[in-house]
């Protein structure tokens, strides 16, 4: 059985006094956090004290993004070997955000990809269709070609350390999710496409999580879909009520599933 995942982003959001606090409050909240993997995805400035606090328990620290290159000059930018010093085990790569206000390529995101690998951490690599093209029915070619572009060079093996995020953009932060049967539907296609891109055991191990106006009340609907393995979460993730309410509705379902 795959292992519930279970990622806070929190954006650009969180002062240091802010994220001492919260990582403070899920460091005490989860401290047996059940069959369910959690991470959290603070900004840079903050990552180093909520690495601190969270040291040595079973909440682990993830990034928002990263630069491809391990070094250079390229300022402003962020190398997966200072991630990894920092504590880092997890790294967001093709957020929609970044893709829309960034201007982030397919191309870029597969670079992305690739050196989180190389460097021992693990990418959550995130697709998803926009309003629109859920509207003129592209979503599933939305999607597949970002898995695809995404995934581009990998072989089997590496495919295996990645975790996937359906993200659709007209969730996002509109507090309008996916109905767990369209979330389903996507999930199914995009394990079906990692069963062709790699290989049917590895279709059946990936992990793939669902974003997009994940909050407490509806965790549980949309974790009980079967290719759903986990959510990304955004403005829930900045309470620690609210994101330690959708950890335990997800180890609850990993919990009964195990029975």
């Amino acid at each position: 059985m795959r292992t519930p995942l279970v990622v806070g982003n929190w954006k650009m959001n969180g002062t240091l006094a802010e994220t001492r606090a919260l990582t403070t409050a899920l460091r005490d909240g989860l401290k047996r956090p059940g069959r369910v993997e959690v991470v959290v995805c603070p900004p840079f400035t903050a990552l180093a004290a909520a690495a601190e606090i969270l040291a040595g328990g079973p909440i682990l620290v993830g990034a928002q993004t990263c630069h491809h290159e391990p070094s250079g000059a390229h300022t402003g930018e962020v190398a997966p070997p200072m991630l990894v010093e920092l504590g880092c085990r997890y790294v967001l790569c093709g957020h929609s955000e970044r893709r829309r206000e960034m201007g982030e390529t397919d191309e870029q995101i597969q670079l992305k990809v690739a050196a989180v690998l190389r460097h021992g951490l693990t990418p959550i690599l995130c697709v998803g269709e926009t309003g629109e093209e859920r509207r003129q029915g592209l979503t599933f070619t939305t999607v597949e070609g970002q898995l695809r572009a995404g995934l581009a060079g990998l072989d089997a093996a590496a495919v295996g350390r990645c975790v996937l995020a359906y993200e659709p953009v007209w969730a996002i932060g509109t507090g309008v999710n996916a109905t767990p049967a369209q979330a389903g539907e996507v999930h199914g296609y995009l394990r079906g496409l990692v069963s062709e891109v790699a290989s049917k055991d590895t279709a059946q191990s990936v992990r793939i999580l669902y974003g997009g106006s994940v909050k407490a009340d509806n965790a549980d609907v949309l974790l009980a879909e079967q290719d759903i393995d986990g959510a990304l979460v955004g403005g829930a993730s900045l309470t620690a009520p609210g994101f330690i309410g959708i950890v335990r509705k997800a180890a609850r379902g990993a919990a009964s599933r195990g029975d």
